[in-house]
């Protein structure tokens, strides 16, 4: 990828005065305090990614962020977050996180460049078009009432770890089927959790620090190659079979371009798969993580929530069919979303000279934008920071794709949006049926900062509501 401090002579031939306008127009945009020599903001992104992030708009509609040796332009304005978002040849994926996401995940369809991604799209597109989805939801239906009915009543749980338990299984259901054993099941989950970790701490990083063989370099290193040979040995052990079983893989291994018959490779079929479970398992768990604590938080509209399950489910597990008959269990999602969306930070790399606002950006300019910004902002949301699922109760949120986008927007918006969406769903109605959860503290929580803002350590207690069962 092309960055401004490595322009071709050709050029640099052109003579001083052009490069004295890029430097000049991008010194127009302030830089952020208390970056550190050598690291920049890293420190501060690390320890406390959000509140250095949320003080950045203070700054502009554009400040400039340090991390390690990259220079990145950090977008606060919603027009132009929109403008980034939208135009992906311009903007390609690049800088700082999707250098580090490469590494594990390749050229999958949530990392690739935008000379790949079309392909990749097309190629990913009828793995979640809707005649596959019954056998995705009864993966999801499935793990979501083994997990409700493994609770207890009186039992104080970890909430993150049953949630993430619960959504990894679902993940590997639906890609992989019987494929894998339990044990591999449990394996496969703790080293992607470890590989979310990792990829949060290297961004933030030089990456000569990455290289170094540290005892934590060495585990990631070795995390990542064994989860993709162990993509690699089902990979191969399906297309051996040639049977379609119904899941995501089989979908991706059937997959044929429109354009020219071509196929995945396995090394390509691989990269999907990361990509798959680290854009998707952690995101749903976390959502619903935080949707469970703000509905404790806010018990108006935990009632509410309990009232409307009750009339619809009567104690029984939700089925996709009941999802149109579940409005606030739906508005709370979204709430949810807008408060802690899946993603608090995305970079971009400027293809070629372009104009963002009033400023001049040359080509190879890092940029980066952040939904969980965007949505709290007061110029945009009334009691931005507060718990409001009936804000959307007369907006369709997909009617602001300006202002409310925790999934992106344009060609790189998410591809198993409504996947997620319906796992959400399924799962908060089903549980919120059954049990009444409830915090034995009121503390506020830690966030455990991968590049998903997932609360850590939270602490439940599950209650058994009585509830008259429906047939």
């Amino acid at each position: 990828m092309q960055r401004c401090d490595h322009l071709g002579s050709s050029q640099l031939m052109k003579g001083d005065s052009r490069m004295n306008v890029e430097k000049s127009d991008l010194d127009r945009i302030p830089p952020a305090p208390g970056g550190l020599p050598l690291i920049g903001h890293g420190v501060k992104l690390m320890r406390n990614p959000l509140a250095l992030l949320s003080a950045l708009p203070e700054h502009g509609p554009m400040c400039r962020i340090q991390l390690a040796a990259d220079t990145v332009v950090f977008v606060s304005d919603p027009d132009l977050t929109s403008q980034v978002l939208a135009d992906d040849k311009l903007y390609d994926k690049g800088g700082p996180f999707y250098a580090r996401a490469r590494e594990i995940a390749g050229d999958g369809l949530g990392s690739c460049p935008h000379s790949k991604h079309r392909r990749q799209r097309r190629l990913c597109q009828p793995a979640f078009r809707s005649d596959r989805l019954p056998p995705y939801v009864e993966s999801m239906t499935r793990s979501i009432e083994t997990t409700v009915r493994g609770w207890h009543d009186g039992q104080l749980i970890d909430l993150g770890v049953d949630l993430s338990a619960m959504t990894f299984r679902i993940a590997t259901d639906t890609m992989f089927s019987t494929s894998l054993s339990d044990k591999q099941i449990r394996q496969f989950a703790t080293d992607l959790s470890t590989i979310a970790h990792g990829l949060f701490r290297r961004t933030a990083l030089p990456p000569i620090i990455n290289r170094l063989p540290t005892p934590d370099n060495r585990r990631y290193d070795a995390t990542t190659r064994r989860v993709r040979q162990l993509a690699a040995s089902v990979i191969a052990e399906r297309r051996a079979e040639q049977k379609d079983r119904g899941d995501l893989l089989s979908a991706l291994l059937e997959a044929r371009d429109e354009h020219d018959g071509a196929q995945f490779t396995d090394s390509e079929l691989i990269d999907q798969v990361f990509t798959f479970f680290l854009g998707g398992a952690e995101t749903t768990a976390g959502c619903l993580t935080w949707a469970l604590y703000l509905l404790d938080r806010n018990h108006d509209v935990q009632q509410q929530l309990h009232e409307e399950v009750d009339s619809v489910l009567g104690g029984r597990t939700a089925t996709r069919d009941d999802l149109p008959s579940l409005p606030l269990t739906n508005r709370v999602i979204t709430e949810t979303l807008r408060l802690y969306p899946p993603t608090w930070m995305v970079t971009r790399q400027v293809t070629a000279d372009t104009e963002l606002g009033d400023i001049q950006l040359p080509a190879g300019t890092k940029v980066a934008i952040s939904p969980y910004v965007i949505h709290r902002s007061d110029r945009i949301y009334e009691d931005p920071s507060g718990f409001r699922p009936d804000r959307w109760m007369h907006t369709n949120p997909h009617h602001n794709r300006k202002t409310y986008i925790p999934f992106g927007l344009g060609a790189r918006g998410c591809i198993g949006e409504q996947f997620g969406l319906i796992e959400t769903a399924l799962a908060l109605a089903t549980i919120t049926g059954r049990w009444r959860l409830s915090s034995p503290t009121q503390r506020p929580i830690s966030m455990s900062m991968t590049q998903v803002p997932v609360p850590d350590g939270v602490q439940m207690r599950v209650t058994t509501r009585q509830v008259a069962l429906v047939d």
